[in-house]
């Protein structure tokens, strides 16, 4: 019923299915997914994941976003770091640093911060984690 895990972090680690933070919902910790995110609500916290993240139009994160491939369609204040596909679509507001693999950015996007695009690029960037921030993954 109760779990060890520290309020601050949910492990959606389910392998098939994608996981939904509704819109109205406040989440205030990281998460870390195997499967498909998506996230309609707020997310206080960073985004780990091995699929796709996507960012609704009503979404909201303040954190960091990991992943293989993302979709932003909201708002976006912190660094992303996605291995293959990043869209930037519709309204969306993003306030941080990019590295992706391929970057595909429509008109009406606002954006704020440096872009890294390349599939060797993302490889520099993962080194260049701190010590702290390879801890708080591995937890």
């Amino acid at each position: 019923m109760f779990s060890s895990k520290s309020k601050s972090e949910i492990d959606v680690s389910s392998s098939s299915g994608a996981s939904l933070i509704g819109a109205g919902t406040i989440i205030k910790g990281d998460i870390i997914s195997s499967g498909d995110i998506r996230i309609d609500g707020t997310l206080k916290g960073n985004i780990s994941g091995s699929a796709k993240v996507l960012i609704g139009a009503d979404g909201s994160v303040e954190g960091d976003i990991e992943g293989q491939q993302a979709d932003i369609l909201g708002k976006v204040t912190g660094k992303i770091i996605i291995k293959d596909l990043l869209n930037l679509r519709g309204k969306a507001v993003l306030k941080g640093d990019v590295a992706a693999g391929k970057l595909q950015v429509e008109p009406t996007v606002t954006f704020t911060g440096n872009v890294h695009v390349g599939e060797g690029i993302i490889a520099d960037v993962v080194e260049m984690r701190t010590d702290e921030e390879e801890q708080a993954i591995a937890k």
